[in-house]
């Protein structure tokens, strides 16, 4: 039960980004800056939320700050026609970068920050409220994706954009939309792994962008397949930590289950996807 438990409040924050990676694929755009969005909003919810004394107002404030990287990503992607790929790694090395940077401005260090102001989340049967926020996300996404205008449009935007141009319709309009969801989304869930610690500890994301981009993929970019898959790499996560109490193996070793699993999974996929295209 432990395991679960634990499962269970890991994959609130891999929920929260993959969604967030989903909204960016229907519209055509592959998202590899998740990891710069997790580790933004993880930081600036600590700083506000520190500054403040409230989490709430920390969530909030934190949802302002990465969804203004988003805004500058859509910019270069969307606008300028930048390419995608290299936009996204400047934006995950400039979320890293400036993350230590302002962390040893105003804290005076670039290693852990407690915050001694700040009250402890409230638990319910061992999760925290981020976990059916997350739930209430995934739910959230399948009615817009499927039962609105926007969602139909925004897939549209995705599968075939010169139909959507041709139709009047601002192809990047949707993909700026598509990366401001995701920017706020990837800020909740930086929030729930930062306010799930109490402290801000630099680099705490420790990958979880990516495999929130793996997720994607595997959930086969449908919000119920994604969930599916995020609980997957969050039993694997959980299980790789309560392992290192019985296994008699280095603990480097253990804690690489999560990102070995993500490496198989990636190759399973890659697998299945070429003989289905070969199928048809």
């Amino acid at each position: 039960m432990q395991v679960l438990a634990s499962a269970l409040s890991i994959m609130a924050p891999l929920l929260l980004a993959a969604i967030g990676g989903l909204f960016t694929q229907l519209s055509g755009m592959t998202n590899i800056a998740l990891e710069g969005m997790l580790m933004t909003g993880a930081f600036s919810t600590m700083v506000f939320a520190g500054a403040t004394g409230s989490n709430l107002i920390g969530v909030i404030l934190g949802i302002v700050v990465t969804s203004s990287l988003s805004l500058l990503l859509a910019l270069l992607t969307a606008k300028m026609k930048a390419n995608p790929f290299m936009a996204g790694l400047a934006a995950n090395l400039l979320a890293s970068g400036l993350c230590l940077v302002i962390s040893g401005r105003i804290y005076g260090t670039e290693g852990v920050v407690t915050f001694q102001n700040l009250a402890p989340l409230k638990r319910a049967m061992g999760q925290t409220v981020f976990l059916p926020v997350a739930l209430l996300a995934a739910l959230i996404s399948i009615l817009v994706i499927r039962r609105t205008p926007f969602g139909i449009h925004l897939r549209a935007c995705g599968t075939n954009p010169e139909a959507v141009t041709s139709l009047g319709m601002n192809v990047s309009f949707y993909r700026f939309c598509s990366l401001i969801i995701c920017g706020a989304l990837c800020s909740i869930a930086g929030s729930a792994i930062m306010l799930n610690l109490g402290s801000y500890v630099p680099n705490a994301s420790a990958g979880k962008g990516w495999i929130a981009l793996v997720i994607v993929f595997l959930g086969n970019i449908r919000p119920l397949g994604i969930v599916a898959a995020a609980f997957i790499f969050a039993l694997a996560d959980s299980f790789s930590n309560f392992a290192q109490g019985f296994w008699n193996i280095p603990a480097d070793f253990i804690l690489a289950i999560p990102y070995l699993f993500t490496f198989v999974a990636m190759i399973i996929y890659s697998i299945i996807r070429k003989k289905n295209k070969s199928f048809r």
